[in-house]
């Protein structure tokens, strides 16, 4: 890998990130009350809410299994997660105190990286690393177009479907955050997917900066471990398990001193003049 430096600095000022904060927020879990739970079938997808302060936790019950995941602002979903600006700001893969951004105009962090247990796993002889922002979700736009074949069960479906019921459409449906799935970059600079490297109880946990609606895919090629184009492809259904999350309300003295980030403070005028009454003369 190479050593250049990052185009954007995260250590202080604005991309700044209290670790004491989020670290107690991760390690002091015995005042936690459990508010919502489930258990996402395979092939499936599910929206749910976190409430600003409070903490989700998406885990494998049974195994590898690689998640698709949107978030948005609960009160105003054209703002939501922005992968590109995410891999800018943060990393391609994403790990504890990374942050997801959001779209502009807004411009700041829906939710921080509190625990993953797979924060270990770094980078393999592959390249490869966990919690990918690189690629998007499967969809059966693609499929039909390598295949010849119509499934309804890709991420991008699933997702469609788990929003429905919160007045959005396959249009709200954006790029994915990939939790437990490993991927990289190879030598021709292609993207690659590797099997999914999660066990049974491996969880990725975030704190909610804003009120927030997220919605969740069990990808149906379920822990990657079997090709899913190409000449060696099948269906993968033997490898798909479920995901598994929980929404936890923290006791108000954890989130001493914290508060909701505000929206950018760009004055959204994009060089344009405002019009003045008398200039109509």
């Amino acid at each position: 890998m190479g050593s250049y430096p990052a185009a954007y600095q995260t250590e202080g000022g604005a991309l700044g990130v209290d670790r004491a904060f989020y670290g107690r927020i991760a390690s002091e879990t015995d005042g936690r009350e459990l508010v919502e739970e489930f258990t996402l079938p395979i092939r499936s997808g599910r929206a749910w809410e976190v409430p600003a302060g409070h903490v989700c936790r998406i885990s494998t019950p049974e195994g590898p299994q690689v998640g698709d995941l949107n978030v948005w602002n609960r009160h105003d979903p054209r703002e939501r997660m922005w992968a590109a600006r995410t891999r800018q700001l943060q990393a391609a893969h994403v790990s504890t105190f990374d942050r997801i951004w959001s779209t502009l105009p807004f411009l700041r962090p829906l939710l921080t990286v509190t625990n993953d247990t797979l924060a270990d796993y770094g980078s393999d002889a592959d390249g490869g690393r966990v919690h990918d922002l690189l690629g998007t979700r499967c969809d059966p736009y693609v499929n039909r177009m390598l295949t010849g074949e119509d499934f309804d069960f890709h991420c991008h479906s699933n997702l469609t479907r788990a929003v429905l019921p919160y007045g959005l459409t396959e249009f709200d449906v954006h790029d994915v955050l990939n939790v437990f799935q490993c991927t990289g970059l190879n030598d021709e600079d292609r993207y690659f997917m590797k099997a999914c490297p999660a066990k049974a109880g491996d969880f990725f946990e975030f704190f909610a900066e804003l009120d927030l609606l997220c919605a969740l895919s069990t990808c149906p090629g379920g822990d990657l471990s079997v090709p899913l184009w190409g000449p060696d492809a099948k269906d993968p259904i033997d490898v798909c398990r479920p995901l598994a999350v929980q929404v936890y309300r923290i006791p108000d003295e954890q989130r001493a001193g914290w508060q909701q980030p505000e929206r950018a403070a760009y004055g959204n005028l994009h060089g344009l003049r405002l019009p003045r009454w008398e200039d109509q003369a």
